[in-house]
């Protein structure tokens, strides 16, 4: 009768495409952990592409059909090769990255007095929060952060939570004409003040094995150009490295440099706030 005995075409037609999902899940888990890799990534960011020379997200030598070439040579050149690969997605993965920060942030990389900077280095990224007078990160010469402050580190959580970033934090100062109060310098000011971003981190999103380091710098690292006591060298940099898995353990609580140590995590901020990115 007209009209009936099509359903079994839909049905196998759902059974052939579920079957070819399954393939290609299975086909891309055999691949190598490079491969792995960036078919996450591609698919955590799938509107910039993290390779050149490629088809599909599977990378390939465009020069597979030349002539042949001893095996030894051949071998060379398929490591140089995958390594450069590596690199290009990498360099990539953290260029988009970056590009996120700007986006999430609402910021414009082009002005010349920037409240963040980012810069993609060899092995990762460096964001630097500037406290300036006119866009403060803290309130006055105390680790109370302002909500500018919150809101960058709530965000910034959010982002190296989601690709378990490692995380060493840096405090700097300007140079102070003196003490902020007795036995309280810019050592402990910067000291404070990253402790205080490490807090916010870990309160936000951040696991706590995922940061490193703690070190405060007081004002023995001014930005080149900038006068010593010029508000650009009020600032927090945080270094993220990428990383493939977190550690097992957490270290013991032990010095480090710039007169400043790890210590337990605390479970709330210096301000508290809600979790996730705004």
């Amino acid at each position: 009768m007209a009209g009936h005995g099509g359903a079994w075409k839909v049905a196998y037609a759902d059974f052939v495409t579920a079957m070819m999902a399954l393939f290609m899940v299975l086909w891309i888990s055999a691949q190598d952990q490079k491969i792995l890799i960036a078919t996450s990534r591609y698919f955590q960011s799938p509107f910039s592409s993290m390779m050149n020379d490629h088809s599909g997200i599977m990378p390939f030598n465009k020069e597979s059909n030349s002539s042949a070439a001893p095996k030894d040579e051949t071998d060379t050149s398929a490591k140089a090769g995958s390594s450069d690969r590596g690199r290009q997605i990498e360099l990539n993965f953290l260029n988009s990255v970056a590009a996120d920060v700007y986006r999430l942030l609402h910021l414009d990389e082009n002005v010349e007095k920037k409240s963040v900077d980012v810069q993609v280095t060899s092995d990762g990224l460096r964001l630097t929060l500037f406290d300036r007078t006119e866009t403060p990160l803290f309130v006055g010469d105390t680790t109370d952060f302002s909500e500018r402050g919150r809101h960058l580190l709530q965000n910034l959580a959010w982002l190296i939570d989601r690709h378990k970033f490692r995380v060493t934090i840096d405090g700097h100062t300007r140079l102070l004409p003196a003490p902020l109060r007795e036995n309280y310098s810019a050592w402990e000011l910067s000291s404070d003040r990253a402790n205080a971003a490490r807090r916010a981190l870990v309160y936000y999103a951040v696991e706590a094995a995922q940061i490193e380091r703690v070190t405060g710098y007081a004002d023995t690292r001014p930005l080149d150009g900038a006068q010593p006591d010029a508000d650009a060298n009020q600032r927090i940099t945080l270094s993220l490295t990428l990383t493939s898995k977190l550690p097992t353990t957490k270290p013991a609580n032990q010095p480090v440099a710039g007169g400043t140590a790890r210590s337990n995590p605390s479970p709330r901020p210096d301000t508290p706030g809600r979790p996730g990115p705004t």
